[in-house]
C-alpha cells in the first residue's frame, strides 16, 4: 500500500493537469463556458484529495481549518459580489494567488533556515523567483482593485525619474538575488528581497490607466499562475507546477489578444501611462470642437429602433458603471418580439478584464448565440437599420481608422458609424480613455441620446411598448 500510495497520487494529478486543459479548452467559447468551469473545479478537487493522501502531510487540522475558511469565504464572495464588481473580484483573486505562492517560498526558506539544512541550489533559485513573482502580483493585483474600485484614481500615477527608479529597485533584487545565492542563509537579505518585490507590485502598476485594466488584470493573472509553478518547484509538487504552467500560458496568450485589440505593444502599455496625456497629442479633444451633434429624446429613439428590421447592440463601460444589463436585455427582448433582429457586438477590450461585457450580459441572461465578436459582426454593420451605442468611446471611434496623428490609430474597431443609423446613449462629450474626441459624435447619421444608460435605456423601454 505505501509503494502504491506515491503512484496513485501522480495518476490523479495526471487526471487533474487532464481536467485542467479540457477546461481551459472549453472556457475559449460562451456556449461551453460553464461547463468547462465545472470540469476545471472538478480536476481541482481531485488534486486536492491527491495531496491531502500524501505522506508528507503532518497536520490535517491546520489544512481542514483552512479549507473551511477559504470555502466559506469564496461560497459568500459568490453570492454578494456583483457582476459589475467582477474585476475587482479577478484582481483580488489574483492578488491572493500570488501571496499565495510568495508565501510558500518564504516558508520553505524558514523551515530549511531552522532546520540548520544546506538549501540546495535549484530550491533557492525556485524561492527566489517565487518570491519575485509573488510579490509583484501580490502588491500590482490589489493595486488594480484600489483603481478599479475607485479607492485611488485610476488614471496613470506617475513622477519624475520613475523609470530609472524601477531600474534600481530590480538592480537591488538582483544584487540581493546574487548574495542569498552565495550565502543563502542570510534572514535580512532575505526578508529585504521581499519587501522590494513588493515595492516592485505597486511600481508596476501605478502608471497604468484604468482602460489599460483588461491587459493588465490578463497579465497579473499569468504572473500568479507562473508564480504558482515556482512554489511547485520550491515544495516539488508536479501538480502545482502543471496546473501554475497552464494559468501562466494561458494568461500570457490572453495579454497578447488584448494588446493586439489595442493596437499597441505589451510595452507600451505597462511603460507609456497611455492616456496621462493624450489629449495634448494629435487627434485630441476639441479637434473636432466646432462640428455639431444631433440629439434625440428616447421617443424619437424608440420609433427608430422599433421601426427597424436589425439592431446592433455594442455595450460598453458605461452600461456596465450604469449596471443597465437587465435593462438592455429587456428591450432587447421587446424589439425580438416587434420582430426586430437583434444581435450584440463585443469588443475584446470593452471594460474592464478580458470577457466583462460577456459576463455582464450573461447575467442578463442575453443567450450566447446573439454575441457577436468584432471580426464577425464588422461586415454586418452595413445592412444594420441601428447600432445602439451603449456607454463605449474609444472601440467605435472612427478615428482609429482615418486620423494617423491620433493615439488610437490602427486599433481594431467595431465599425459602427457603417450602419444605417447610430444611436449613442452617453452622459455627455466626454473623451474616452484616450483622451481624443470620437468622431462618431459628429457623423451625419449619428444622434446622441444623453443621460444614464440604465435610464436612458429603461425609457426606450418603455416608449417601444407603446409603439
Amino acid at each position: 500500500m505505501s509503494d502504491f500510495l506515491p503512484t496513485g497520487i501522480q495518476l490523479t494529478y495526471l487526471v487533474a493537469a487532464s481536467l485542467f486543459i479540457l477546461g481551459l479548452k472549453k472556457l475559449g467559447s460562451p456556449a461551453t463556458a460553464r461547463n468547462g468551469n465545472v470540469i476545471a473545479a472538478v480536476g481541482m478537487l481531485l488534486a486536492i484529495v491527491a495531496t491531502m493522501l500524501d505522506q508528507h502531510v503532518l497536520n490535517y487540522e491546520m489544512i481542514l481549518l483552512g479549507l473551511a475558511i477559504g470555502s466559506g469565504i469564496g461560497a459568500i464572495a459568490a453570492y454578494k459580489v456583483q457582476m459589475t464588481e467582477m474585476p475587482q473580484m479577478v484582481g483580488l483573486l489574483n492578488g491572493l494567488g500570488g501571496a499565495a505562492s510568495a508565501l510558500v517560498a518564504v516558508a520553505e526558506f524558514w523551515r530549511l533556515l531552522d532546520s540548520s539544512q544546506a538549501i540546495p541550489l535549484d530550491v533557492n533559485i525556485s524561492m527566489l523567483l517565487d518570491v519575485l513573482i509573488g510579490g509583484v502580483t501580490f502588491t500590482g493585483s490589489f493595486l488594480a482593485f484600489a483603481k478599479l474600485q475607485g479607492l485611488i484614481s485610476g488614471s496613470p500615477i506617475t513622477f519624475p525619474f520613475q523609470q530609472p527608479f524601477n531600474l534600481l529597485l530590480l538592480g537591488a533584487y538582483v544584487v540581493g538575488s546574487a548574495y542569498l545565492i552565495v550565502t543563502p542563509d542570510s534572514l535580512p537579505i532575505f526578508l529585504a528581497v521581499v519587501a522590494v518585490s513588493l515595492v516592485l507590485g505597486v511600481m508596476f502598476v501605478i502608471p497604468i490607466g484604468g482602460g489599460d485594466m483588461p491587459v493588465v488584470i490578463s497579465l497579473l493573472n499569468s504572473l500568479s499562475g507562473v508564480a504558482a509553478s515556482a512554489a511547485g518547484f520550491v515544495v516539488m509538487n508536479n501538480m502545482l507546477i502543471i496546473a501554475g504552467a497552464l494559468v501562466g500560458a494561458s494568461g500570457i496568450i490572453l495579454t497578447e489578444i488584448m494588446c493586439k485589440a489595442m493596437n499597441r505593444s505589451l510595452f507600451s502599455v505597462l511603460f507609456s501611462a497611455f492616456g496621462s496625456a493624450a489629449a495634448s497629442g494629435g487627434g485630441a479633444a476639441g479637434s473636432t470642437g466646432d462640428q455639431t451633434v444631433r440629439s434625440i429624446d428616447p421617443e424619437e429613439g424608440a420609433m427608430m429602433l422599433g421601426y427597424a428590421r436589425s439592431v446592433v447592440i455594442v455595450p460598453g463601460y458605461g452600461m456596465a458603471v450604469a449596471q443597465a444589463q437587465h435593462s438592455v436585455r429587456e428591450l432587447a427582448d421587446q424589439l425580438e418580439r416587434m420582430g426586430v433582429d437583434v444581435k450584440y457586438a463585443i469588443h475584446p477590450v470593452a471594460g474592464r478584464m478580458p470577457g466583462h461585457m460577456n459576463v455582464l450580459l450573461a447575467e442578463a441572461n442575453v443567450a450566447y448565440t446573439q454575441l457577436y465578436d468584432m471580426d464577425d459582426i464588422n461586415p454586418q454593420f452595413e445592412q444594420a437599420d441601428v447600432a445602439l451605442v451603449i456607454g463605449a468611446n474609444d472601440v467605435v471611434n472612427p478615428a482609429a481608422r482615418s486620423d494617423t496623428n491620433s493615439p488610437i490609430y490602427g486599433m481594431p474597431i467595431l465599425e459602427v458609424d457603417r450602419a444605417k443609423q447610430t444611436i449613442v446613449i452617453k452622459r455627455g462629450m466626454s473623451t474616452g480613455f484616450a483622451g481624443v474626441d470620437n468622431e462618431l459624435f459628429y457623423k451625419d447619421k449619428t444622434t446622441m441620446l444623453f443621460g444614464s444608460a440604465k435610464d436612458m435605456v429603461s425609457k426606450l423601454v418603455s416608449e417601444v411598448k407603446q409603439l
